[in-house]
């Protein structure tokens, strides 16, 4: 009889699937990708990245020596059909993981062209590659919780609710899943690959120096000693720590391998509803954990954003028995570790690998 493959049970995620597996990951470079690229290496798959240069510095990717794990590391742009396409024939992957795009709000009020391009041009092309690359089985696409039309309603969006977007960048993951529905229906599901979107909430965690996210301004404030602007203290977002995502496409990518086309659908992964609270709140939380931060309103006009906004992941706990494992106060506790053991110098590739395996500690009770 065939050994049963080993579990991190409460996750679901089955260890030994990985081991060997080739996975293409594009955005690598970016702080969810270098997690998730960190992660499979951990299990024994074999990743291939895809990607721009960092667009920070300091970056998760150079801090926690990602490229030291990956097989292909290629520097290029999602635009860039022929080189994108070149790039996945060459890794030949079973799984890939679509992360790249440009994941700014505010940016893509002032780079509206290059948003869209990027969002909804790249998913095209990263699906014409997939249709070249006989070798892929699965495909999660990761979009945003933001992909929602809106309402500033007090209850959870669900996978059925409408797609819209106000600003550039919620539209343009709008409509990156829809063409990913389309090419799902069109010419991906008669060729045997599965396709499946994925819809997480607002991620942080160690090593996201993005600007213009909560947690690294807090971060960025409490390093220089200054009091932190805050746009909108009282929108409510569904916040949770990058592994709990992360877990969760690894998830999603082994089932859309196992089950196909059953499981070729949009997934919404967010947090408990406990730790929907807002900006005030949560920056209160973790200046208890940090003390000396202030934060103040900012007063100047700003763009339009969403004042209220939650997710129902009921359906992927029902179907992928897939569920956060740190509440917000642990989830936070991790981020400042991981801050503070860089600024300590520590060796943040053990670190940040250590924080992977107190998670799936958890994941297997």
């Amino acid at each position: 009889m065939a050994k049963r493959p080993s579990t991190l049970e409460g996750m679901g995620v089955m260890t030994e699937f990985w081991r060997g597996k080739s996975v293409f990951v594009t955005g690598h470079t970016g702080f969810k990708g270098g997690w998730l690229v960190l992660w499979l290496t951990h299990l024994g798959a074999k990743v291939h990245g895809y990607a721009l240069e960092p667009s920070t510095s300091p970056s998760f990717f150079r801090v926690a020596k990602i490229e030291q794990y990956l097989q292909s590391h290629v520097i290029g742009d999602v635009r860039d059909a022929a080189k994108l396409q070149r790039a996945m024939q060459e890794a030949e992957p079973e799984v890939v993981f679509h992360l790249a795009a440009q994941p700014l709000v505010r940016v893509s009020y002032q780079q509206p062209v290059d948003t869209y391009s990027t969002n909804v041009m790249g998913t095209v092309y990263l699906l014409e590659a997939v249709r070249s690359c006989q070798s892929v089985r699965s495909v999660v696409n990761v979009t945003t919780d933001k992909c929602y039309d809106n309402k500033e309603w007090d209850w959870g969006y669900r996978e059925t609710d409408h797609l819209g977007g106000f600003d550039p960048y919620s539209s343009s993951k709008g409509c990156a899943e829809i063409v990913t529905a389309a090419y799902r229906a069109s010419y991906l599901a008669q060729a045997g690959v599965a396709v499946a979107t994925a819809r997480a909430g607002n991620v942080f965690g160690g090593g996201d120096w993005s600007a213009d996210r909560l947690i690294p301004d807090f971060f960025r404030a409490n390093d220089s000693g200054q009091s932190l602007a805050v746009r909108f203290p009282h929108a409510i977002r569904p916040w949770q720590h990058v592994l709990e995502p992360v877990s969760a496409y690894m998830l999603l990518a082994e089932q859309l391998h196992l089950q196909g086309q059953k499981m070729a659908q949009a997934w919404n992964f967010g947090p408990n509803e406990a730790d929907a609270i807002t900006v005030g709140n949560l920056l209160d939380s973790i200046a208890r954990l940090m003390p000396g931060t202030a934060w103040h309103t900012q007063g100047e006009q700003n763009p339009h954003e969403a004042k209220f906004l939650k997710l129902d992941s009921s359906k992927s706990r029902n179907q992928l028995n897939w569920r956060t494992r740190w509440n917000l106060n642990e989830a936070l506790g991790h981020a400042v570790n991981w801050h503070r053991a860089w600024r300590a110098g520590e060796d943040m590739t053990h670190f940040s690998l250590q924080q992977v395996r107190i998670f799936e500690d958890i994941c297997e009770k």
